[in-house]
């Protein structure tokens, strides 16, 4: 007879060991099964042909039954009877452990690089019965129960067999299958109830705002993209034409007709995927699809880091997308946040009654800022719960590559923080040495495991390294975003044309540090919001001097060292501030606007087709200055080499608001240079006036050359010339 306590437990959950109790138990005189089903008003034990092998007795007044079986068949079931009917069903707690001994030993080290194929729900088979597996890890919690559709989100009826090596708690629930939704029903370490929790290793989420984990069945996509994924290790080099269109996928484009609905996967597919192949771009960067409750969080407040979000489709819609991409011959980047999580009560904060995820100290564990925790990178389980993330995007969605957000407040402890908020290191400094290890592993761990992926570290500080080898001490990323470039050159164009040639400085100053590292030049989401304007407002003057103040930047950014990076908006001059809420302002796409977006296809032609423009972006080798001091004229000039420093294209900008005529301007070689791009041509919107396409170097000197060009400068413009 079960002790009157062990009974109690069972009937209130709080048995932490449902499995000492439930299930099949060897007796001296057969076997007893015991069986919890609240419901029930009888319970009998059957073959599997419906023979009854013995009636259940009843124990205690809530559901509890007991039958003793002469010889219990391996595969026996339970017949329940209730107010509802007669159902047949298999006793969850007849099966033995799920996690095998390598599963458990690889995760206990914090190096299990699969461990999204053992924690989590994965639709499965075991002894020829159909049903779902479930494992999480909540090693301080005294009792987990999954909890769903299946059991009226009752945490009495499945409660899960801990595994106590490594704190994981697991069950196998016959006949849950693809679309269930779940959760898991905690008790926190002194025996209180948690607030449900949402799967962390979840494939896929119920959508918006509802925010229960929903049980997945296996991939059932077809890959296409066996061609892309061949060469796309030589499409991701740092001598490959790298330019990325980064876009928001709840604000590219919606159906106004349809209560302003967004766009699914399969859609954006047909829409997005054309229209950036079309304007050239080499990559989409795709800002966070992990699920995420909040729409106006953009993806950065992650609470799936193993879910596409349910917004636009199910995990095969997104794959597709993704396949579509490679077919178009474009890669995928995602942003990826390692960085820190929300606190909404269903997500990872305080799993098990303890912080697990995050740091126990709120000076370490909570970004003020942002409001959000931070991980303790330094705990295994959590470093293992991350790189298994990152992994499993790049495996199971053939993604590209990942650009990891905010990786200062990673790196620092004192990040946004105030003297007295933040605890320094083992040597009294600030750098955040557990998170760099982490990151070391994630981007030496991504690459080896995953050939031909690129990693992007958004990094707003000169930390040494970021690009360097893991093996000489850098942190491995592949590229790294040029924020200083980026800050640098918005404030010179945001200056008065009348005053810039006074600080040209802020235009040359990038090139003494352009190839410390592998640098993307940005211009993100971040920089058209919370009041900075659009690119297009933040240029002074006039609309016609904006316009040329803008184009002028697009194609110095374009000849400038670096991966090139534009917002969806950009390419057309978008003359408002993003809105996350709304479609971008597709109805401007006419006469000036046209025109940008013209200039933006030529400049991802020219960009990809000219070597010189791509092929050293990297190397000090691929630069040389032709003039970076006329502050007189407020022109800027330089040279871009090809690998082989045979073929050039010589840029130069005039910020100036004045058109310069007979120009001199010191080059290379002598000889015919053609016009290769001037972005005051009619077709970007521009008055037309340039140099007939062509001009024609002479032996006269300048700029320190023996051959030199006069040109023609429009104001507020950009030419380039090649021989």
């Amino acid at each position: 007879m079960i002790p009157a306590e062990r009974l109690a437990a069972i009937e209130s959950a709080r048995e932490g060991d449902p499995f000492a109790i439930l299930g099949p138990h060897a007796l001296g005189t057969g076997t007893v099964v015991r069986a919890f089903i609240p419901d029930a008003q009888r319970v009998a034990v059957v073959d599997a042909r419906g023979g009854v092998l013995a009636q259940g007795e009843r124990v205690g007044t809530a559901g509890f039954f007991e039958a003793l079986v002469a010889e219990l068949p391996r595969r026996y079931r339970l017949r329940v009877e209730s107010a509802g009917g007669t159902r047949t069903i298999d006793d969850p707690y007849r099966f033995g452990p799920l996690l095998g001994e390598l599963d458990v030993w690889l995760f206990a080290q914090g190096n299990h690089l699969d461990l999204y194929r053992v924690l989590g729900a994965h639709v499965d088979e075991i002894d020829g019965v159909a049903g779902t597996r479930f494992a999480v890890w909540a090693p301080n919690a005294t009792r987990v129960s999954a909890v769903g559709d299946w059991n009226a989100w009752d945490g009495r009826v499945h409660a899960m067999r801990l595994r106590r090596e490594v704190g994981v708690w697991e069950l196998f629930i016959p006949a849950v299958g693809p679309g269930a939704r779940y959760k898991y029903e905690l008790l926190g370490p002194h025996g209180n109830l948690l607030p449900l929790r949402a799967d962390p290793f979840a494939f896929a989420s119920e959508r918006r705002p509802g925010n229960a984990s929903v049980v997945t069945a296996p991939p059932a996509h077809a890959w296409n993209d066996e061609a892309w994924m061949a060469l796309r290790a030589a499409k991701q080099r740092r001598d490959a034409p790298i330019h990325i269109y980064e876009v928001h996928l709840g604000s590219w484009k919606r159906v106004p007709e349809e209560n302003d609905r967004f766009l699914t996967y399969g859609e954006l597919a047909a829409q997005l995927i054309p229209y950036v192949a079309d304007l050239g771009f080499t990559h989409i960067e795709l800002l966070p699809v992990t699920e995420h409750p909040f729409d106006l969080s953009w993806g950065y407040q992650t609470t799936g880091w193993f879910a596409p979000t349910s917004r636009f489709g199910g995990p095969d819609d997104f794959r597709a997308f993704v396949d579509a991409a490679h077919a178009a011959g474009i890669g995928v980047i995602l942003d990826w946040i390692p960085g820190h999580f929300p606190t909404d009560a269903h997500s990872l904060g305080n799993f098990d009654g303890t912080p697990l995820y995050e740091h126990a100290d709120a000076r370490e564990g909570f970004h003020r800022e942002w409001g959000t925790y931070v991980f303790n990178l330094g705990r295994i389980e959590v470093a293992n719960f991350l790189v298994a993330s990152a992994l499993y995007w790049l495996r199971e969605f053939h993604i590209d590559g990942l650009r990891v957000d905010a990786v200062a407040s990673i790196l620092y402890r004192d990040y946004s923080r105030k003297e007295g908020e933040w605890i320094p290191n083992k040597y009294g400094g600030r750098e955040n040495l557990e998170a760099v290890a982490f990151l070391q592993r994630l981007n030496a761990t991504a690459y080896g495991e995953v050939p031909g992926i690129a990693t992007f570290a958004e990094e707003s500080t000169a930390w040494p390294g970021v690009t360097a080898p893991t093996d000489v001490g850098g942190l491995g990323f592949g590229y790294k975003w040029n924020m200083g470039w980026m800050h640098d050159t918005l404030r010179f164009l945001e200056r008065d044309p009348l005053f810039r040639g006074h600080h040209l400085n802020e235009i040359s100053f990038g090139l003494i540090y352009a190839f410390s590292e592998n640098f993307v030049l940005p211009l993100s989401h971040d920089e058209v919001v919370h009041g900075k304007r659009s690119l297009l407002g933040r240029m002074p003057g006039a609309e016609y001097q904006q316009f040329a103040s803008l184009r002028l930047l697009y194609a110095l950014m374009w000849a400038h060292p670096g991966k090139k990076l534009l917002f969806a908006g950009g390419e057309f001059a978008q003359r408002g501030e993003w809105r996350a809420e709304a479609s971008l302002d597709w109805h401007l796409l006419h006469g000036r606007h046209r025109g940008v977006q013209q200039l933006v296809k030529d400049l991802n032609r020219l960009g990809r087709a000219h070597g010189a423009l791509h092929e050293r972006d990297c190397e000090p080798a691929g630069f040389e200055w032709i003039a970076y001091d006329d502050a007189r004229n407020g022109v800027v000039s330089f040279i871009r080499w090809d690998a082989a420093r045979d073929g050039h294209v010589v840029c130069v900008c005039n910020f100036s608001g004045a058109r310069h005529d007979g120009y001199q301007l010191g080059v290379p070689r002598s000889g015919s240079y053609v016009e290769l791009l001037n972005t005051d041509a009619q077709a970007y919107g521009g008055s037309n006036l340039g140099n007939r396409g062509s001009v024609t170097a002479t032996d006269r000197a300048a700029h320190g050359r023996p051959y030199s060009v006069s040109v023609t400068l429009p104001p507020l413009s950009t030419l380039w010339l090649t021989p």
